[in-house]
């Protein structure tokens, strides 16, 4: 195993680097929340890539989030990705009483964390390597994902 590393970031540039690595590293899961991932490249060829990657090798991935006219709006590329893996992507929804959580999170197989303390900011850190690093998210994850609910279907019918 390897040794941990910890990165700070304060700019969107070096959100995205850090997020780009922490996608690259992923093999099992990705569990991921936002307010509304309006920041995260998810619309993007490269982000695209990395996921069809990750999810024909195997992985499976969930998405929190308080709004998703983001990605509706904007992220065709992800739409398309939901369509063509919509049994190895779940997306939900958070019922207005958990819109006061602003953090912003992205964790990779348990092992690996890019972390925002506050969605409209960019200053954050990134943890590669360290289970320890993603328990107190992965325990925020598991309470907001019981909460809430299924959203952004593959079909307009939600089939």
């Amino acid at each position: 195993m390897t040794d941990a590393t910890v990165h700070k970031f304060n700019s969107h540039a070096e959100f995205e680097a850090q997020l780009r690595d922490c996608l690259g590293r992923a093999q099992l899961t990705l569990k991921m929340f936002d307010p509304d991932f309006s920041v995260f490249p998810l619309g993007s060829s490269e982000t695209d890539a990395a996921l069809r990657r990750f999810l024909a090798g195997g992985g499976a991935m969930q998405l929190a989030m308080h709004d998703s006219a983001h990605i509706e709006r904007n992220c065709p590329r992800f739409v398309r990705l939901l369509r063509e893996f919509n049994h190895k992507i779940e997306v939900r929804a958070t019922p207005r009483s958990l819109h006061h959580l602003t953090d912003s999170f992205c964790i990779a197989d348990g092992m690996h964390i890019v972390r925002r303390f506050h969605s409209v900011h960019m200053r954050g850190e990134a943890a590669f390597d360290a289970p320890a690093a993603t328990e107190l998210s992965q325990e925020r994850f598991g309470a907001i994902w019981i909460e809430a609910v299924s959203t952004l279907h593959p079909t307009t019918t939600g089939l």
